[in-house]
């Protein structure tokens, strides 16, 4: 039942996002959903894969390949859906967090904290460009044919 509220939660935000955006009323409940579903994603890789960063990484990849279909579908840009749907997964805590130890004059712990919030931003941008360059190399190729 927790899962379900905060994937709720996270269609929630995503809503506000896109409406804040100027979204089309149309692209706005699907952008959501993308949150959404990387949101549950996110949540459901921590059975699989003990590494937070390993579950940021691969709820981007779900998040990823839901946007290029949605922009396939939509005949829109991916990145369309792709930052209304991202921003779950945002490390915004992280950043905080960084900035919060420093200032309480904690600097070894600012920087374990910083590089974590690194490495998770690292793995949503690997992430992003992984699907994004596959899918257009596939589209290259069968552009070919």
């Amino acid at each position: 039942m927790h899962l379900l509220f905060e994937t709720a939660c996270a269609f929630a935000a995503c809503l506000a996002f896109g409406v804040v955006f100027h979204l089309r009323r149309g692209k706005l409940a699907g952008a959501a959903a993308g949150g959404a579903l990387g949101w549950l994603a996110f949540r459901l890789a921590a059975y699989g894969l003990h590494s937070d960063i390993a579950r940021y990484f691969a709820a981007t990849v779900v998040v990823s390949i839901y946007s290029e279909c949605m922009a396939r579908h939509f005949r829109t840009p991916a990145s369309l859906y792709l930052v209304i749907a991202l921003i779950p997964l945002v490390p915004g805590g992280g950043i905080y967090d960084t900035m919060e130890t420093c200032m309480l004059g904690s600097p070894q712990e600012a920087v374990a904290t910083g590089l974590h919030t690194v490495g998770i931003a690292g793995a949503l941008a690997v992430g992003i460009v992984l699907v994004s360059s596959t899918v257009q190399l596939f589209h290259k190729r069968v552009g070919r044919r």
